[in-house]
């Protein structure tokens, strides 16, 4: 079966495009203007976003913000706030008011501008910094969340007598030590509300997590969507993962109710469940929360099945039971009679209405990747996006989506993108297995290949923008960059999800065989004698894989962040739970084989293929000395080989110039080793 993403995208390209053209390069794609999630006004008449822009300059990103008048027809977006200086961002519309965050004067607050423009206003006044915050819907209370020591008993920072002769060494009696990028130092992100008043949010806060000891939202990457308002702002909903001796080997998030002043303490809402429950929402009138619920403990890509409560009587319904894929975000209707989630699905990232009576569910996009959701009356807003598009926002209604914004529409003229074509063939276990290649605009004759291999390794190879691993700038660079759904992956089910658990080096692997073949077989434009592998994280292990397992297949590879040696992973590696689930279940020195069986180290005597090693210093979930000691393997065996080293980065490269770099890297090996 084929199909062209690039036509049934369509909705998704730009307008015009000029007859001159030339190729995508990451300096484009690190100058594009990136759109945060949006957020409208209960009428549904204002959209408003944050836009980050990079300052090349500075090596980071700054950012704005926009509005568009959606009840105008043909209005166009206009700069609501936008001081070169500040970073105004996290905008939220209650009332008429637009809520955000400033750091203008050097310190994180919380500030409000009249949603049709004016003088910014500040709230806050707190110290210590914070991390995010929810206006009540009643517009009278300010939930806001911030690291703090355990049981602070309001926002004003602890008092710390430091000792002048004390040493600078760390000092721990249990896990975490360490969590993605960062040390523990002691704190814990915690809920704390504050009155919001004509005079602003005065005073440090009434704390809500009381005498619970974790992080409320989770780390590294939890946010807004794990807290929730209650309508009426008397209660506070939200997840955390009790802290303790157990904690790097736990997904048990739960989700709590608490008096939003502080009165009682938090109420355990989901406490006969052990694995995650998440993503706590409360319906507009107020009668049912909804969130997702796995099943599976110590499993982090477990199902996860969209819940509902009713809040008065504690009646609790598995929604999509029956709907084999995995929720990823929750927003209600206006009516509270049906919910929109997203869901990966056959590398796609549609939106999706769930009926809140008898789960029916009806697929509302195709093609392309929903981002971000804000409901309105007249129906939702995303933000969507494809591999050949980054986001722009879309209102979706009755026919196809409706375009609302074109940001990046001038820095992408006279860029032509590539054509990607869907396949299809027969994996491991007979089990149909999806992939894609991608051709570079205007080729002429055979192109060498860039066989790109995904992360999670619960995750997809899907019709989304990167603003890391771009398949458009390899196509830029001239490859035919093919990339393939092994076992393993998200959006086919949740059986075909799990057969990667303990399974490696075995299916998936069998899989990017027969996947590179087909789409050799297929696509008369791929140089099947001339290409080379690459993949990070469960992609940078699959290389490591691939070098002792498929030695002669490739003229090189390149390898970001991955395992090279599954006993060191499972020791200094910080959640746990991930690598003892995809091992079997169990420690290492209590199932050794279990982690032996697909353990690269093992096979370093068949290495051959040269290999291009990055890692990252800051990179807690697959340690640096990963990548150094696979260096160091490729340099004894005497090949070619060539390590780079970020020192400012984690498991992902996020600065502007790093990235730069990297690909300047990564498509100058590639072109070394190909080249003819």
């Amino acid at each position: 079966m084929k199909i062209l993403l690039s036509a049934s995208l369509a909705v998704l390209a730009f307008a015009s495009a000029p007859a001159a053209a030339r190729q995508l390069t990451i300096d484009d794609v690190t100058m594009l203007s990136r759109v945060g999630a949006p957020t409208t006004s209960q009428d549904g008449r204002w959209l408003v976003w944050a836009q980050r822009e990079t300052d090349l300059a500075a090596d980071k990103g700054r950012f704005d913000l926009w509005r568009l008048d959606l009840g105008t027809p043909g209005a166009t977006p206009v700069k609501l706030l936008a001081d070169p200086q500040v970073n105004e961002n996290d905008p939220q519309i209650v009332g008429s008011t637009v809520y955000f965050t400033s750091d203008k004067g050097g310190e994180d607050a919380v500030w409000s501008v009249p949603v049709t423009g004016g003088t910014p206003r500040k709230l806050t006044a707190f110290k210590g910094g914070f991390s995010g915050f929810k206006v009540a819907p009643t517009g009278d209370k300010l939930l806001v969340w911030a690291d703090r020591k355990p049981g602070a008993p309001s926002l004003e920072p602890a008092m710390v007598k430091k000792d002048p002769n004390a040493g600078a060494g760390r000092i721990y009696d249990q896990l975490f030590v360490r969590h993605w990028d960062t040390w523990a130092d002691g704190t814990r992100s915690q809920l704390f509300v504050l009155p919001l008043t004509a005079a602003g949010a005065t005073g440090n806060g009434v704390p809500l997590v009381g005498a619970l000891v974790g992080d409320a939202p989770s780390k590294p990457f939890g946010g807004g969507e794990e807290v929730s308002w209650s309508p009426d702002g008397r209660t506070v909903y939200f997840a955390l993962r009790e802290a303790g001796r157990i904690e790097a080997l736990s997904t048990n998030l739960d989700i709590f109710s608490v008096p939003a002043d502080g009165s009682a303490a938090p109420v355990n809402l989901t406490a006969a469940n052990t694995a995650t429950d998440n993503l706590p929402t409360v319906s507009p009138d107020g009668r049912t929360l909804a969130y997702f619920a796995m099943r599976r403990p110590g499993f982090e890509a477990d199902r996860q099945v969209l819940t509902l409560r009713d809040i008065a009587s504690g009646k609790t319904v598995s929604l999509t039971e029956r709907w084999d894929r995995s929720v990823g975000s929750i927003a209600w209707a206006p009516n509270s009679k049906s919910l929109y989630v997203t869901a990966d699905d056959t590398q796609e990232t549609p939106l999706f209405r769930v009926d809140a009576t008898t789960g029916a569910v009806t697929r509302l996009t195709q093609e392309g990747h929903v981002g971000a959701v804000a409901i309105t009356p007249r129906g939702p807003v995303v933000a969507m996006d494809s591999l050949t598009a980054p986001a722009d926002f879309f209102r979706l209604g009755t026919g196809a989506p409706q375009r609302l914004t074109q940001v990046n529409a001038a820095k992408l003229a006279g860029i032509d993108m590539p054509t990607v074509t869907r396949f299809n063939f027969k994996g491991a276990n007979a089990d149909t297995v999806w992939g894609y290649a991608v051709k570079p605009y205007g080729s002429a004759g055979k192109v060498p290949i860039a066989y790109m291999v995904h992360g999670g390794p619960q995750g997809s190879s899907n019709n989304s923008w990167s603003y890391r691993w771009n398949p458009a700038v390899f196509a830029g660079a001239g490859y035919g960059l093919v990339a393939v759904d092994f076992h393993g992956s998200t959006g086919y089910g949740q059986g075909f999800t799990d057969a990667i658990s303990n399974n490696w080096g075995g299916w998936p692997l069998e899989d990017l065989q027969k996947g590179l073949k087909a789409a050799t077989d297929k696509f008369a434009w791929l140089d099947a004698d001339n290409a080379c592998a690459l993949g990070a994280s469960y992609g940078g292990y699959m290389m490591n894989w691939i070098e002792g397992q498929w030695p002669d297949r490739f003229k090189c590879i390149v390898q970001h962040d991955g395992v090279f040696d599954a006993r060191a992973m499972a020791y200094e590696t910080e959640e746990l739970w991930f690598d003892e689930w995809e091992h079997g279940g169990k420690a290492y020195y209590e199932d050794p084989q279990a982690f032996e069986k697909w353990n690269p180290v093992n096979y370093v005597a068949k290495w051959k293929t040269p290999m291009l090693v990055i890692t990252g210093e800051k990179d807690f979930r697959i340690p640096y000395t990963q990548g150094l000691a696979t260096f160091t393997a490729l340099q004894r065996r005497g090949i070619p080989s060539r390590l780079l080293v970020n020192p400012n980065e984690n498991h992902w490269v996020l600065k502007p110039k790093n990235s730069r770099q990297w690909y300047g890297e990564v498509l100058g090996w590639m072109g070394k080793w190909t080249a003819k």
